[in-house]
């Protein structure tokens, strides 16, 4: 049976990927948007970085249709229209460089990144009335998170530094990243299939793990429909030190 269905069944495996995986559910519903980024660093204490992010793949899919499903009305299509493309052309970047890079490495520039940022924000917070940040700004985050996030799923933090100071309603932040996420991530399937990524056994083990995607994007929403807009910024604040400490311990260890 095992050799037909050829999926993952370390229960190592296993404990580490079901939080992941849920904590991935949270943070597609745009709740703690910053959390998710840890998925595929969670992942790698018990498979490589390529791997854990190829299992990702479908898990991802379907938390992105249901998030589309639940926010379908709330996006900023203004927004998205610019970020889009540069999101793309970050996939097309990662794609040509995926096998010259360690993803690991990657990882731990985008935690870096991310503790830079959150570190000008508490320096130097901005005040109510403070422009948002230029377009070529939005421009070059938006393509390093297309990049990150092909590498290993880590484009939050990037495009989170763009939008936080944008100040959106939780609900039009949530609904605008969920279909930010689709759009990418859809586009990476084919050169993930190009890599090599999409074995049989990755397959597998993602059908194992399926389930776990409702149940946490459920959650997610469930929270960011009702939560204030100074509270779930403060978690996106603390998703994202996590987040960049957790990447940055991996690459200094």
């Amino acid at each position: 049976m095992l050799a037909s269905f050829p999926l993952i069944t370390d229960w190592h495996f296993y404990a580490i990927s079901i939080p992941a995986v849920l904590l991935l559910g949270i943070s597609k519903s745009g709740f703690g948007a910053g959390f998710g980024s840890l998925a595929v660093p969670m992942m790698a204490l018990v498979v490589t970085v390529p791997q854990a992010a190829a299992i990702l793949m479908p898990v991802l899919l379907l938390m992105d249709v249901l998030g589309l499903a639940a926010f379908r009305r709330n996006f900023d299509a203004p927004l998205l229209r610019f970020l889009i493309p540069f999101g793309l052309l970050g996939t097309v970047l990662g794609s040509l460089l995926f096998k010259l890079l360690d993803a690991k490495l990657v990882a731990g520039l985008v935690g870096g990144f991310t503790l830079l940022f959150l570190a000008q924000r508490l320096l130097f917070p901005p005040r109510p009335d403070s422009p948002p940040p230029p377009r070529w700004v939005g421009a070059l985050l938006t393509t390093t998170s297309g990049f990150t996030s092909f590498i290993a799923h880590a484009g939050g933090p990037p495009i989170n530094a763009y939008a936080i100071p944008l100040r959106l309603s939780p609900l039009k932040f949530s609904a605008t990243m969920a279909v930010f996420f689709f759009c990418i991530n859809l586009s990476k399937w084919i050169p993930y299939a190009w890599l090599g990524l999409l074995d049989w056994r990755n397959l597998a083990t993602s059908v194992a793990l399926l389930p776990l995607a409702p149940v946490g994007v459920w959650i997610g929403v469930r929270i960011a429909k009702r939560i204030s807009p100074v509270l779930f910024y403060r978690l996106l604040y603390l998703g994202m030190l996590l987040t960049g400490c957790k990447l940055l311990w991996d690459v200094v260890k």
